[in-house]
């Protein structure tokens, strides 16, 4: 995370909690003076008030949660390619530099070029090269000099 999206983030917390703070005071304020009217001898008829969240705390904890989303998105790494040829393209392309994070380390998926195993395998079997080669051998006389010996 760069120091933007983690001051974002940050920003987006504290604005969190003092939402959270607000919207506690506000139910623990409506609850004592709902408690001192109902036991006044005045007030002798219990009323039912639905006390709802101001709009200003609702507004509050809306653009908070919006900035600490804001700061994570911000936070995150680039996407990888969801097609392999792709990916194994910009593996080739790029190497180590192209997987390096913002603290400058290789990613631990990094794994070097995808196709190492097939680079490394053995070739196909060229069978008219063999058989071009071994008749040249019976005609040198090859296979009767080996009889021969034996």
């Amino acid at each position: 995370m760069t120091w933007i999206s983690k001051s974002v983030t940050g920003l987006g917390l504290l604005f969190l909690a003092h939402a959270c703070y607000s919207a506690y005071e506000h139910s623990a304020l409506h609850s004592t003076s709902t408690a001192s009217l109902s036991s006044t001898a005045a007030h002798t008829a219990i009323t039912s008030t639905s006390s709802s969240l101001p709009i200003d705390i609702s507004i509050e904890t809306l653009v908070a949660v919006f900035t600490v989303c804001l700061g994570l998105v911000l936070g995150t790494p680039e996407l990888r390619p969801i097609q392999w040829r792709v990916w194994a393209g910009q593996i080739e392309r790029e190497g180590e530099a192209g997987f390096t994070n913002i603290d400058g380390q290789v990613d631990k998926d990094y794994v070097g070029n995808p196709f190492r195993v097939l680079e490394s395998r053995p070739g196909f079997v060229d069978i008219r090269k063999q058989r071009k080669e071994f008749a040249e051998w019976v005609r040198e006389g090859g296979g009767i000099d080996e009889a021969k010996k034996s």
